[in-house]
């Protein structure tokens, strides 16, 4: 089982639901709808879960980009 962090790539507002998009494999599009749909139907309960969540679900750590040249393109000088 993937640990769940908020993404760093996949984000509009914190990146969670980019995030659990990632670890479970479905559309972000769709999870964002139906997080959408979710606040008018839990009457805001839904956001501030989210806002607990993103505190509590850690970043993203860093992500190699598989286009660059080499392991340690782009990180400064050496």
């Amino acid at each position: 089982m993937n640990k769940l962090y908020r993404s760093t790539r996949n984000r509009m507002l914190t990146g969670l639901i980019g995030g659990i998009s990632e670890n479970l494999g479905f559309s972000t599009t769709l999870l964002r709808i139906i997080f959408f749909i979710s606040i008018f139907a839990t009457g805001g309960t839904s956001l501030f879960i989210y806002f607990i969540a993103a505190l509590v679900v850690p970043k993203e750590p860093y992500h190699a980009d598989p286009y660059v040249y080499g392991s340690d393109y782009g990180r400064g000088y050496k």
